[in-house]
């Protein structure tokens, strides 16, 4: 992690020192960090409105725009990604500095004339997460693995679910032990996925506790080229057989990806079961 990166993670979380007004979610040295701070700002009749805000900062950060959700249960859904498009406006003209908390700053000086605006009136469910975004142009694919699901209905319920709001297309694959995420769309709503994918409480433990989900990792990500197939939609399948799930990856025009990634866990857990017999 950039020195630049530390700092500004030291900062913030001595700025945003209050009860739950501060939390790290994740970091890696691929992914970058992802923290979410519960703030407040100015709304209609000075009202407070209650915001949590997800940031993702890629590891090239502050050289590329951070990933921003927006919730709020004040707010409704098409509220909540206004709010979230005019950040990532106001990021672009902060762009080779540290942003976060000017951005928290600026929408809590900025919120109400913000929701003042007749396009963020529309519709009356309430926020979880927004929806879309300008900040990549044209369609990217990421393949994910988990390692486990033990709440198997409610978390494919659940990733159905995201899938949807954020119009992301695809497939989640079942075969044996091995459980793949392959998601196509646009390149800031698969990086909202992540966030949810790794702050949202879609499993259970082995107590039956809800719990955050800490074993899933990026395989490949790309954008989509000629001979990749578009997904139409997103689609759970089951394979019986290791060629039903690679005649899946040949169709869609990622051979190579699956003689890359998936023969490689497939290996792996072939090993494990064997360690595990001994």
């Amino acid at each position: 992690m950039a020195e630049l990166v530390r700092e500004e993670l030291s900062a913030l979380a001595a700025i945003f020192c209050g009860p739950h007004e501060w939390e790290v979610l994740s970091r890696s040295e691929t992914d970058g960090t992802v923290f979410r701070i519960h703030t407040k700002a100015e709304g209609f009749m000075d009202a407070d409105i209650p915001l949590e805000l997800v940031f993702h900062l890629p590891v090239n950060y502050p050289s590329c725009l951070p990933g921003i959700s927006v919730n709020s249960e004040r707010l409704t859904r098409a509220q909540c990604v206004t709010v979230k498009e005019k950040l990532l406006e106001q990021a672009e003209s902060l762009m080779s500095e540290p942003m976060v908390h000017e951005l928290v700053l600026w929408i809590q000086q900025n919120l109400r004339h913000i929701l003042n605006q007749p396009e963020t009136g529309s519709g009356n469910e309430k926020c979880t997460f927004s929806t879309s975004t300008t900040m990549d142009d044209g369609l990217w694919i990421t393949l994910l693995h988990l390692d486990h699901m033990r709440a198997k209905t409610k978390y494919v319920k659940t990733v159905e679910k995201w899938a949807s709001d954020l119009r992301l297309t695809g497939r989640l694959m079942f075969m044996g032990k091995i459980i793949l995420i392959l998601l196509q769309g646009d390149r800031n709503n698969l990086k909202e996925y992540l966030i949810l994918q790794k702050t949202s409480k879609v499993d259970v433990d082995s107590s039956g506790k809800k719990c955050k989900e800490k074993m899933i990792s990026v395989l490949f990500e790309t954008k989509v080229q000629t001979e990749h197939k578009r997904f139409l939609a997103f689609e759970v399948k089951e394979y019986s057989a290791l060629d039903e799930l690679q005649k899946e990856f040949e169709t869609a025009g990622l051979k190579k990806l699956f003689s890359e990634f998936v023969l490689a866990l497939r290996e792996q857990t072939c090993l494990s079961r064997t360690n595990t017999q001994r």
